[in-house]
C-alpha cells in the first residue's frame, strides 16, 4: 500500500502555465455534484481543489448541480451539498443548476439534429448495449441511424411534447460506432422520463444525459478548467466532441486526476445509499459513514479536512491514502483547542476510607497543558469516585503493571495517592467496588516528594458526576477481508460501533453539540449535535491520542 505524504499539483502548473501564455484570462473553475445523495471526503478533495485553485489565481468558481436525472435527486440533497461547501469554509461565485439550461441544451440537440450529427433511435437500452460491440471489435449501426434531418428534427420535437413512453425513443450523438474508443459509439445524449423534476417540475419529460449537459454546462458558463477524476479521461473525446459539434462560444477543457481513496473507507455513493436504505447505519451523518456530515457529526473540522487534502496533492497516479493521515490531522488542529476533561467509560467505584464522609474538596486542574491560555478549572473531590475498571486488576500479570491492584499505591489526576486496600464483589465474583485509602500529604500540587509512584489515574467524583454516553468507532468496513468473492457489504465490521455509559466532571453538564474535549487517556470527542442532551451529554470519540502514522516518512 502507497501512502503520499508530501502534496503536488500538476494541475496547478497547467493553469499557471495557461495564464502566462495567454490561454486564458481569468481561471473559472466549478464543483459539479449530481444531488443524488451526501457528499463523500472523496468529493471534499475535489471541493478543495477546485475553490482554492481558483483563489490562489485570483479567479471564480461556481457551484453547479448536475441535476440531469429525476427518477434519484432530491431537494434534501441539493440543500446537504450546500451546507456541506459552506461547511469547509468556500463560498461560490455562481449557484447553477443543469436544468437552468435545460432550453438551451435542447436548442443545441436540434442544431446537432439540423447538422446530421444526432438521430432519434428506437432501439431500447438493451439492443443499444448489444449492438455497442466490444472493445475488440466495432458496434452496430442502428437500423435508425439514417432517418433524415427532418424526420429526426420532428422525432425529437415530439418527444418532447410527451407523445412517447419512457423508454420508446432516445436521441443519440451520430459518431462512429467503430470508434476505438466505446464513448464515441453513438452515446445517448437525451432520453425520456415522464417524472417530476425537483426544480422544473413537469415542465419537461425528456432530459439530457450526464455525458451531453455536463460540457454545455461548463461552456455556458465559461469555464476555463473542467476538473474531474480519472474514470473521466475516456469521456474526454466525447466532451471535446459536444462543445465542438454544439458551436459552443467558450471551449472548457478537461483535466483528470487521480481520485482519493482512503483505507477501510467505502467511496461509492451508491454504497453509501444502500448502508442508509438497509438501515446498516442511521444516516448518510452516521458518524462511521465516510460523509462530510459523517465526519462532522463525529467532529472533525473543516480545518483538518483542508489541510489533509492539501497535504495528499493532486496526481494522476492511482493511490490508497493511509486513513491514519486523516486522523493526524485532527489531532494537530484539535490538540491545542480542545479542552482537557475526565471521563470515565466504563466506571468502577471506589470508597476512600479514610477521606471524610460527606466532605468535598475542590482541586484546580489546567484546561490545557499545551495551552495555558485556555486557563484552569475546578473539580470536586470526595469520599466516593469513579474510576476505569481497565485500571485495576486483582492479580496483575507481572511487575510491570504500574496502575491499581492489592497492596499498590497510584495518584489520582490533580488530587492525590490512594492504596487499594480492600476488593468487594458481588455474588457472581465479578468486582463491584473497590476500598482504598488515600494520603492528604500528597496533594497535587503542593509539593510532596517524599515518594514517587508510577501510575496516574483518571478519575470523577461520584456524587456530582454526569451521567454521559461514549460512542467508540472503528471502521466500518475492513479492506483486508475483501475479496474476489466478497464486496463489501460482505465485510462489514460488527464492532464498528461500541456503545457506553459511564460518567464526565460535573461541568459538562449542559455541554453544548459540536463542542470537543480530549478526554484524558481514552482521545478526542464531540458532543454529538443529535443526541446530545443537557442532561445527559453523549460524546463521539472522533479519534484516539495516539497513532502509529509517521507524517515524516
Amino acid at each position: 500500500m502507497e501512502i503520499k505524504t508530501s502534496s503536488s499539483n500538476f494541475i496547478k502548473s497547467i493553469v499557471a502555465d495557461d495564464l502566462k501564455q495567454g490561454k486564458v484570462k481569468e481561471v473559472v473553475t466549478r464543483f459539479p455534484p449530481e444531488p443524488n445523495g451526501y457528499l463523500h471526503i472523496g468529493h471534499a478533495k475535489s471541493i478543495c481543489l477546485n475553490f482554492e485553485l481558483a483563489d490562489e489565481f485570483g479567479g471564480r468558481t461556481n457551484l453547479r448541480f448536475d441535476d440531469t436525472n429525476p427518477l434519484k435527486e432530491d431537494t434534501e440533497y441539493v440543500e446537504a451539498i450546500k451546507h456541506d461547501v459552506e461547511w469547509l469554509g468556500f463560498e461560490w461565485d455562481r449557484l447553477c443548476f443543469a436544468s437552468d439550461y435545460f432550453e438551451e441544451m435542447y436548442e443545441r440537440a436540434l442544431l446537432l439534429v439540423r447538422k446530421g450529427k444526432a438521430y432519434v433511435c428506437d432501439l431500447d437500452a438493451e439492443q443499444i448495449r448489444e449492438t455497442r460491440g466490444t472493445l475488440t471489435e466495432p458496434g452496430t449501426n442502428s437500423p435508425y441511424r439514417e432517418r433524415s434531418a427532418a424526420e429526426n428534427e420532428q422525432l425529437l420535437r415530439e418527444m418532447r411534447e410527451g407523445r412517447y413512453a419512457d423508454g420508446e425513443k432516445v436521441l443519440r450523438a451520430k459518431i462512429d460506432m467503430a470508434a476505438p474508443n466505446i464513448n464515441l459509439r453513438d452515446p445517448v445524449l437525451y432520453r425520456i422520463a415522464h417524472t417530476k423534476h425537483h426544480r422544473t417540475g413537469d415542465a419537461w419529460c425528456i432530459y439530457p444525459m450526464y455525458d451531453y449537459a455536463h460540457p454545455l454546462g461548463d461552456a455556458i458558463e465559461g469555464v476555463t478548467h473542467s476538473i474531474c477524476t480519472l474514470e473521466f479521461e475516456d469521456h474526454r473525446p466525447l466532451y471535446d466532441w459536444i462543445v465542438r459539434e454544439c458551436e459552443m462560444e467558450a471551449e472548457p477543457h478537461q483535466y483528470e486526476f487521480a481520485r482519493l481513496n482512503l483505507t477501510n473507507t467505502v467511496m461509492s455513493k451508491r454504497l453509501l445509499r444502500q448502508l442508509v436504505e438497509e438501515g446498516v447505519v442511521d444516516g448518510w451523518d452516521d458518524p462511521r459513514m465516510p460523509t462530510i456530515s459523517g465526519f462532522r457529526r463525529k467532529g472533525y473540522t473543516p480545518e483538518a479536512i483542508r489541510s489533509f487534502s492539501r497535504e495528499i496533492g493532486v496526481a494522476r497516479a492511482y493511490s490508497k491514502v493511509d486513513e491514519r493521515m486523516l486522523e493526524h490531522f485532527i489531532r494537530e488542529d484539535l490538540k491545542l483547542s480542545a479542552a482537557r476533561t475526565m471521563a470515565v467509560v466504563r466506571p468502577l467505584k471506589v470508597v476512600i476510607t479514610n477521606y471524610p464522609e460527606g466532605e468535598i474538596e475542590w482541586l484546580e486542574a489546567e484546561n490545557n497543558a499545551e495551552n495555558e491560555a485556555m486557563g484552569t478549572r475546578r473539580i470536586p473531590f470526595g469520599r466516593e469516585i469513579y474510576i476505569e475498571r481497565d485500571d485495576f486488576m486483582e492479580d496483575p500479570p507481572n511487575k510491570k503493571y504500574f496502575r491499581l491492584y492489592p497492596g499498590n499505591e497510584v495518584r489520582l489526576k490533580h488530587a492525590y495517592f490512594i492504596v487499594c486496600q480492600e476488593v468487594v464483589k458481588d455474588a457472581s465474583g465479578e468486582i463491584v467496588e473497590l476500598r482504598c485509602t488515600y494520603d492528604p500529604e500528597t496533594k497535587s500540587g503542593s509539593g510532596f516528594t517524599g515518594r514517587k509512584v508510577k501510575g496516574t489515574l483518571h478519575w470523577v467524583e461520584a456524587s456530582q458526576a454526569l451521567p454521559a454516553q461514549f460512542r467508540l468507532y472503528e471502521p466500518l468496513v475492513n479492506d483486508e477481508a475483501l475479496s474476489e468473492d466478497k464486496t463489501y457489504m460482505d465485510c462489514l465490521n460488527p464492532q464498528s460501533l461500541e456503545v457506553l455509559e459511564g460518567f464526565v466532571e460535573a461541568n459538562m453538564q449542559g455541554v453544548e453539540g459540536g463542542t470537543k474535549f480530549q478526554l484524558f487517556r481514552h482521545g478526542y470527542f464531540n458532543a454529538d449535535p443529535k443526541l446530545t442532551r443537557p442532561e445527559h451529554p453523549v460524546f463521539n470519540r472522533i479519534v484516539s491520542l495516539k497513532s502509529s502514522y509517521d507524517p515524516t516518512k
